[in-house]
């Protein structure tokens, strides 16, 4: 598979970060896929990850997470229900191997759930702008009615989005084929416009540097649908469920702002100015032609408050910008304060 493959990226690897055509077409290039399939799959499942996935339809899709006992995030993902026994987790590509690993020691009691890396068996794309549902029906995919269930035919999947963009899985024999008919209506564009709409759209992702530093209600993960409080048990539940009925949660996912663009990994610091003392890190960044926008995870009373900057106290001003889902927010934090 990976002779076919390959050829897709040298499409997309000329494409400049800035430039957001009026119909836009990206290779998912960070994210590698995981599956998990067999009878036993979906108890395996189950048992590990924070959504329920037990009425999940075929085809279904949903965000989630995978935790460790104490709670934090190991991995996120997008989870894709493609056949009844068979399961497809797109996470960030340098935790595949280690979160396979890991879940491999589990595995072993689940004699008939299969797990293989399975990114070269598809090619994940994302599409959006004003002529993408025409450009999905001309490739021979169809438009999804709604963001719970993804449309299925014989090119591939694809799922509606939150923010009106589409993820489109194909197999992989089938992606160069598709890609062209795509191209008809669409234009090739940098992964980072891709990751611009992700960060608009409030929606974080652990990445390497920041693996096992969240706990799912930091990314604000609970308001999308990516983590059930009515499952049973999984690793890391008793920390997720205490938190959201009994605790008080100290930090969350902000949006900020940042003059230039010169993106700062994950991982980075985020400083209260006038003391230096850190109050956060970034969780995902991305640029336009003027400033970078970013997700970070800050502790809320500080958040507020304070004059912020990147790295260290003598590091650049940050700015506060507005999430989709801050009424969402404000509303919940007024809830449980109370309780």
């Amino acid at each position: 598979m990976t002779a076919i493959i390959e050829p897709l990226h040298s499409r997309f690897a000329t494409c400049e970060p800035d430039h957001e055509p009026a119909t836009a077409l990206t290779l998912l290039s960070h994210e590698a896929i995981l599956a998990i399939s067999g009878p036993d799959a979906e108890r395996f499942l189950q048992g590990q990850i924070t959504c329920d996935i037990s009425r999940l339809p075929v085809p279904g899709s949903t965000p989630g997470a995978r935790c460790n006992p104490k709670g934090r995030m190991q991995s996120s993902f997008r989870l894709l229900r493609s056949e009844p026994e068979h399961y497809l987790l797109a996470l960030e590509q340098s935790l595949l191997t280690p979160q396979l690993a890991d879940l491999n020691k589990y595995a072993v009691f689940f004699r008939k759930a299969r797990l293989e890396d399975a990114s070269q068996h598809w090619c994940r794309l994302g599409l959006w702008g004003e002529q993408a549902g025409r450009a999905l029906e001309q490739a021979g995919l169809a438009v999804p009615e709604t963001t719970d269930i993804p449309s299925q035919t014989a090119q591939g999947l694809v799922i509606r989005l939150s923010d009106g963009a589409y993820e489109l899985w194909l197999p992989a024999d089938k992606a160069p084929a598709v890609l062209e008919q795509l191209c008809q209506q669409a234009t090739a564009a940098h992964l980072n416009q891709w990751l611009l709409r992700q960060i608009r759209a409030g929606i974080g992702q652990v990445m390497g540097p920041t693996q096992e530093s969240f706990i799912p209600q930091m990314l604000n993960l609970q308001l999308q649908g990516g983590v059930s409080f009515r499952k049973g048990c999984y690793t890391g539940q008793e920390i997720v469920a205490r938190m959201q009925y009994l605790g008080k949660l100290k930090r969350r996912m902000f949006r900020l702002l940042l003059a230039g663009t010169a993106i700062p990994p994950p991982g980075t610091l985020i400083v209260e100015r006038d003391s230096g003392k850190p109050i956060g890190e970034l969780v995902i960044a991305a640029r336009t032609t003027q400033r970078v926008e970013m997700l970070a995870v800050l502790q809320k009373d500080a958040a507020q408050y304070a004059t912020l900057s990147l790295a260290d106290a003598d590091g650049p001003l940050l700015t506060l910008a507005d999430l989709p889902y801050d009424h969402e927010l404000a509303a919940t934090e007024t809830d449980n304060a109370s309780e």
